[in-house]
């Protein structure tokens, strides 16, 4: 075996030096990282091709004794065949005679076997040492009835020379015709004996093999489980690791960059993400005086913030609202529609429901086109939705409301294809995304319901939460334009027009109120026996 060790910058130009010096068949045995790339030590087998030599010329021997052992039995049976024969003939000339026919005969059969070819299926069902033992024993049995029968003719002419009249003639060929008999019998004895044992070697031609496998897959399924269980402790392991190594270089940045590291730790409590929060404060210098770095981070942070300039009330046309049930998509339609009634008249209002899947869904809306004094149109598919805008194309502003659905409700898509449909009436989509629902639930229905074009969002019950963060990291992340801000029940009174650095005041109001809150349930105006009772 050749043991050699390798040095590369990388894993890969490393596995390529190891194949080019020690070949294919190389067996990486350790790799470790290295200061300035990767150490691997690699060995191969240096005796593999005598080896492998031996296995050829192994099996060429094997397929030779194969062929001998079945023209052997196949000989054998031709002996049992033509017994009757011979010991006709035997009846009617001397033994001697009689036996050279018969070994001739047999001979001549042999030598035109041996240009028949063994199919490989039996051939590889007969072991090496077993056939060579057969093809042995049967050249010996041969010699021996040879040399027998030579015995046996020369007292037959004995006996006639002297005139016996015992019957030895008879006699002579009854012994032969009970010694041919044995022997064919011994030669299937045998070759039956020897054909079992080759089939207890294969596991694929006894049964027993198969209970033995599947009871070797039953105590390897232990095995399976602790491998399993190895896994899941060195992913811990491994996990551990990482947290330690994270900790260690948010010491390194506390360190290095102070001021950096306080603004990261201010924007997460506010409430935005991870990864935005360092891409946001490393644009501040570390010069900054710490008085001027946060008010210049919540600036850079409003920058950041997409808004909508144009007023879509007075822009008019198709606006839709989407979102999952519960976000106030029906209360904001009925907010826009009073502002739009009380700046150009409710005859140029109409609204439009596709909310169908619920019990008196459209009631609501309904009451409202009743106060408001503008009509209320309900669409159950898409031929039909198409058919009331086309009615209502002379009105200057249709607000269309949807049925609210979760992101992973199968219907979604069902109302989606209702809206891409009628694409060609020009229908603006705003997603209504409620300020009380998690980052990643966020995240979330903005990925389904981005199969149609979104114009922009509605952030909805801003009076209802207690941090901004996860809005503004999701519609910064996304690129999502934020056209309308409302923050209550109130018609028309809580909506307005979205203004970044309105959103990005109110969410560090929020976070100092939390702050504030927390300090002061750990002020010093507590009693001390109430801290005392808290650790109890």
């Amino acid at each position: 075996m050749k043991i050699k060790r390798f040095f590369a910058k990388d894993m890969r130009t490393a596995l390529a030096e190891v194949k080019e010096a020690l070949g294919a068949d190389a067996v990486i045995m350790s790799n470790k990282k290295v200061t300035g790339g990767v150490e691997i030590v690699a060995a191969v087998d240096t005796d593999a091709p005598a080896r492998d030599m031996r296995k050829e010329a192994a099996r060429t021997q094997m397929a030779q004794s194969m062929d001998r052992a079945h023209q052997a039995r196949r000989l054998a049976d031709d002996t049992v065949h033509v017994r009757r024969d011979i010991n006709k003939e035997a009846a009617r000339k001397p033994l001697g005679s009689a036996l050279g026919s018969k070994f001739s005969s047999l001979l001549d059969r042999y030598q035109s076997q041996l240009t028949d070819s063994k199919p490989a299926a039996e051939s590889q069902q007969e072991a090496d040492s077993l056939s060579a033992l057969l093809a042995r024993q049967n050249d010996a049995r041969l010699r021996n009835s040879e040399s027998s029968h030579d015995v046996q003719s020369s007292r037959r002419q004995h006996s006639e020379a002297n005139g016996s009249r015992h019957g030895t003639y008879n006699t002579s060929n009854g012994f032969s015709r009970s010694q041919q008999q044995q022997k064919s019998q011994e030669l299937d004895r045998l070759y039956r004996q020897k054909r079992d044992e080759v089939d207890r070697r294969d596991p694929k031609r006894d049964d027993r093999f198969s209970t033995r496998s599947e009871s070797r897959k039953q105590t390897t399924r232990p095995g399976n489980e602790e491998i399993e269980a190895m896994r899941k402790e060195m992913a811990t392991i491994r996990n551990l690791l990482e947290h330690q190594l994270s900790g260690l270089m948010w010491q390194e940045v506390e360190r290095k960059e102070p001021l950096r590291a306080m603004l990261i730790k201010r924007l997460e409590k506010m409430g935005i993400s991870p990864v935005l929060a360092d891409q946001l404060a490393g644009y501040i210098p570390e010069d900054t005086p710490p008085n001027e770095a946060w008010s210049e981070l919540l600036e850079l942070v409003a920058d950041q913030v997409i808004t909508t300039s144009e007023n879509l009330l007075e822009s008019g046309g198709v606006i839709a609202l989407l979102g999952p049930t519960g976000v106030g998509k029906t209360t904001t339609i009925a907010k826009l529609a009073a502002r739009a009634a009380m700046d150009f008249g409710p005859e140029d209002i109409a609204l439009v429901t596709t909310d169908t899947f619920r019990i008196g869904a459209h009631e609501q809306l309904a009451t409202y086109g009743r106060i408001l004094g503008c009509p209320v149109k309900v669409a159950k598919d898409a031929d039909e939705l198409a058919d009331i805008l086309y009615q209502l194309r002379h009105r200057r502003l249709i607000l269309l409301d949807t049925a609210g659905m979760g992101q992973r409700d199968l219907r979604l898509s069902e109302q989606l294809d209702t809206l891409i449909q009628n694409n060609g009436s020009h229908i603006r989509s705003l997603l209504v995304l409620p300020a009380t629902s998690q980052r990643r639930v966020l995240q979330e229905t903005i990925d389904h319901f981005r199969r149609i074009p979104l114009s922009g969002c509605v952030l909805t019950k801003l009076d209802e939460s207690l941090s901004l963060g996860e809005l503004l990291s999701v519609t910064i992340e996304n690129a999502l334009p934020v056209t309308y801000l409302a923050d209550g029940q109130r018609v028309p009174e809580d909506i307005r027009q979205a203004n970044g650095k309105y959103l990005v005041n109110k969410a560090s109001e929020l976070m100092d109120q939390d702050s504030e809150q927390r300090n002061h349930f750990w002020s010093h105006d507590v009693p001390e026996s109430n801290a005392a009772d808290f650790y109890d």
